[in-house]
Order: C-alpha cells, then sequence, then structure tokens
C-alpha cells in the first residue's frame, strides 16, 4: 500500500535536533520505500515556500511567524486555509505530528482529521505532571490526542508517560525506537587513533537545565583534579552556557576543557572520535540519541540512569548511574579504569552491535505497519470527534473544533475541492530499501480544469 505522508513540524532543517533529524532520516526512506512524502512546517528567517531536498522531499515552509521557542502560535484557524489547501493538493493520506511541543503538528492534524485525513503521532520527550506549564502542555496533548488514530513512542517508559498525562488508550500506542545513520557514525581507523598519552571525555548536548549542565559543572573540575591526563571536550550551546565557562574560568581549565558550541550534523561525529569516553548528565530523557552515536563511533558511554535511557543499549555497554554528582563520579571512574587496563570494548565490534540493534529501514517497515493499521482503520465522522474531544472535560475546545469545521465548509464553497491543482509526485522505480543514488521521475497528474 502506498501512503501519501505528511510530516508536520515546528522542528526541522535549518534547526538542528534529534526530532529534526528523525523527520528527515525516516522521510527518505519511506521515499526510497515507494511513499510520498512531504514536510510542513514554519519559516526560518529568509526560507520560506517550498524546498526540495535530497530525492525529491518536498518541504513547506509556510510564512507563519514564530511565537516561543520555535514553535508557532496556536490561532487554529489564521494558518487553517494554508493547512487545508496543502493537504488536498498533495492528496495527503496521513498526517504524521511530531513534538508534543510543535504547535504547528497539532494543529496540522486537527485539521486533517476535520477533512477525514488519518492522523500519526510521534512523541519524543518525557514531562512531569506537577509544575504549571507540564500540566498546561498535558491538558492540550491529551485535547489534541483524544481523536488521533494512533501514537507512536521512542522508548517503553515514553509509552508509559503518554499513556498516563494525555490518556490514550494503551493499545494505540506503540513504541518505535529512533535509529542512527551507522554509515556517517563510524570509529577512527586504527591508523588515525589519539595519542594514548591523554584521554578525551566528549559531552555533546544542549546547555539546558534537563540536560544536567549542573551536575556537569561539578564533575568537570573534580575528574580533572583527580586526572591529569584528562581532557574534555563540550559540544553545544544553551542558555547554561554561561555556567560551563564559568567554571572553565575559575578552576583555571581554559587548556583542558574546550567549548566548541552548537555543530551540524553532520560535524558531529568529527567530534565524537577525537575523544575515548561520552558522558551524558541529562535529568530526564525518552531516548538519548547521542550515546547511540557515541557507541556507534567506539565510544565508552557513561550516563544517568534516567526516563528510556537504560532502553537504549544493553548493560555491557553502558555505565548508568544515578543522576547526582557522587555516582556520576563513580561511573567515570570505572570507565576510565577500564580504558586504562584494555577492558573496554574493541571500537568497530562495538560498532557492529549497534547497527544491529538500530537501523532506519527496520524503524521505516514498523512504521509503515501503523500507517497500514490507520489505513484499514474505519474512518471517523465529526460527531465521533466531537465526542473524543468532550471526553477531555474542556467543553471550550469543542467551539474551536467547531469553528473550524464551519470555516472547512466555508472554503469547500469558497474554493472547491475538484478545482485545486493537484501536485505531481515523484515516484521510485526500485524500491526496497534505504539506498542513495536511486532513479527519480516525474509522475505527471491529470489536472483539473475549471469549466467555463
Amino acid at each position: 500500500m502506498r501512503h501519501r505522508i505528511c510530516m508536520a513540524s515546528d522542528f526541522f532543517y535549518p534547526n538542528m535536533g534529534g526530532v529534526e533529524e528523525h523527520i528527515y532520516n525516516l522521510s527518505q526512506c519511506l521515499i526510497a520505500r515507494g511513499h510520498k512524502v512531504i514536510v510542513l512546517t514554519h519559516s526560518y528567517g529568509n526560507r520560506k515556500g517550498v524546498r526540495y531536498m535530497t530525492n525529491g522531499l518536498k518541504v513547506f515552509y509556510l510564512p507563519v511567524r514564530v511565537f516561543y521557542n520555535q514553535c508557532v502560535l496556536p490561532t487554529m484557524v489564521a494558518s487553517l486555509p494554508l493547512i487545508r489547501y496543502i493537504l488536498l493538493r498533495e492528496r495527503i493520506s496521513v498526517v504524521h505530528g511530531h513534538s508534543a511541543f510543535s504547535t504547528l503538528a497539532h494543529e496540522a492534524m486537527i485539521i486533517g482529521r476535520l477533512l477525514g485525513i488519518k492522523s500519526v503521532f510521534t512523541d519524543h520527550s518525557l514531562f512531569g505532571f506537577a509544575d504549571t506549564s507540564a500540566v498546561i502542555t498535558n491538558k492540550f496533548l491529551e485535547l489534541s490526542l483524544a481523536a488521533c488514530d494512533h501514537c507512536i513512542c521512542v522508548s517503553h517508559t515514553g509509552k508509559e508517560n503518554t499513556v498516563l498525562r494525555a490518556k490514550v488508550q494503551h493499545n494505540r500506542v506503540s513504541v518505535i525506537p529512533n535509529a542512527v545513520d551507522m554509515t556517517v557514525f563510524v570509529p577512527k581507523p586504527k591508523s588515525e587513533n589519539n595519542s594514548a598519552d591523554r584521554i578525551t571525555i566528549v559531552i555533546v548536548s544542549r546547555l539546558v537545565y534537563r540536560k544536567g549542565v549542573d551536575l556537569m559543572a561539578q564533575i568537570v573540575p573534580e575528574i580533572c583534579s583527580r586526572h591529569s591526563d584528562v581532557d574534555f571536550l563540550v559540544v553545544g550551546d544553551g542558555p547554561k552556557r554561561w555556567l560551563v565557562e564559568e567554571t572553565r574560568e575559575r578552576h583555571s581549565l581554559q587548556e583542558r576543557v574546550t567549548l566548541v558550541g552548537s555543530l551540524p550534523h553532520d560535524r558531529v561525529r568529527d567530534a565524537l572520535v577525537e575523544g575515548q569516553i561520552f558522558l551524558n548528565t541529562s535529568l530526564t530523557e525518552a531516548y538519548c540519541m547521542a550515546i547511540v552515536e557515541a557507541a556507534a563511533c567506539g565510544l565508552l558511554v557513561v550516563s544517568t540512569r534516567v526516563g528510556g535511557i537504560p532502553e537504549v543499549l544493553p548493560p555491557d555497554l553502558i555505565y548508568l548511574t544515578e543522576p547526582t554528582v557522587p555516582a556520576l563520579l563513580e561511573g567515570m571512574e570505572a570507565a576510565l579504569s577500564d580504558l586504562r587496563s584494555g577492558r573496554g570494548p574493541d571500537p568497530w565490534k562495538l560498532h557492529a552491535r549497534v547497527s544491529a540493534l538500530y537501523s532506519w529501514p527496520d524503524v521505516t517497515r514498523r512504521t509503515e505497519k501503523v500507517y497500514r493499521t490507520v489505513a484499514s482503520s474505519p474512518t471517523h465522522t465529526l460527531g465521533h470527534h466531537m465526542r473524543s474531544y468532550a471526553a477531555s472535560g474542556v467543553w471550550p475546545f469543542l467551539l474551536v473544533i467547531s469553528l473550524c469545521h464551519l470555516v472547512l465548509q466555508l472554503l469547500d464553497w469558497l474554493v472547491p475541492r475538484q478545482y485545486i491543482d493537484t501536485a505531481r509526485d515523484y515516484t521510485n522505480p526500485g524500491r526496497g530499501n534505504c539506498a542513495a543514488g536511486d532513479q527519480w521521475q516525474w509522475k505527471p497528474q491529470v489536472r483539473k480544469k475549471k469549466p467555463a
């Protein structure tokens, strides 16, 4: 079955992050397997309109202003005509939203459902239940997923978290982990191995509170004081960068702690292979792609035991600790001891094990099963959607959905569906895998003309 999928999210290239990489790689593999995929996101600076990426991936950069943290303002009605036109013109059969924080993803899924299009949602993060922001986010997520056909989480811990905070039935949630391009994240050739007299610990993370920057700021000077042959390489940027810089200045570690800032994803591997140990101090994670990338590059991984991280790698490939300074220091000492004694795994054997665990073709096939399940399910009516939204207890939201429905009816009269030009499709003659270099050709569509 060939699907026409719209990946909707506020987070996409040129913005950098795990969600952006996930959407791009999954889209490329789905295209290689014969499906049509478009990406719906907001504009980034001067990048507006329609852009084409590798293998004909069409990206719509909507001219919508960003409200907060790279997310658009949730108006529901203002962007409705444009989203409706795109979904109908591209003949989308599945709207796939990504990230609970993405306003555009939730709007596209709701509008798609009102148009009779199936919806799938992927949750990439964990959230709490106590603070004000979590309460608001969880309630909005409950509203958005009330009528969603299926949800995907990247770990079993993430599934439990989503079921509890969004009140989604567990049989409507699947667990499909992220993956890493193993052809990019490979260890350094043995002829280029680092000098044995220095050990480099690599940290690749956004410098924000939930990534445990406060723990990092206490661990770095302590490890440097204990081991004179250990250096740190910190890759990433964020509002907590000042804390790392202040720690480096206070302890006079300018020559041993290197801050390189944010790097494009295609250069992260070059930073990883400069070290032998990878340190992750996150306080909460649904699934940490950085530790998979580090393990694929042959590094020993030391990480906090939080969220879905214990599910990512086998116990013999990771040093798991509690999110405290003494526990992390103990884990670092164990990793350093194993590295010096040669008890650590061979980098290329480690790469082969990780490659067998995670691959984009496997993730794509599992996602296709979700699409097939959703496509074979009955299409629900507006009344069913309204009852689903009413179950959340937020009655004013029914007025919003009713207004959106009325606006869609008005647009069907002003701009009838049969007069919307059908977009041309890319077709892949050789389906089967996510290999580069496939041949692509235009598949022309018959254009419907408005009668005189």
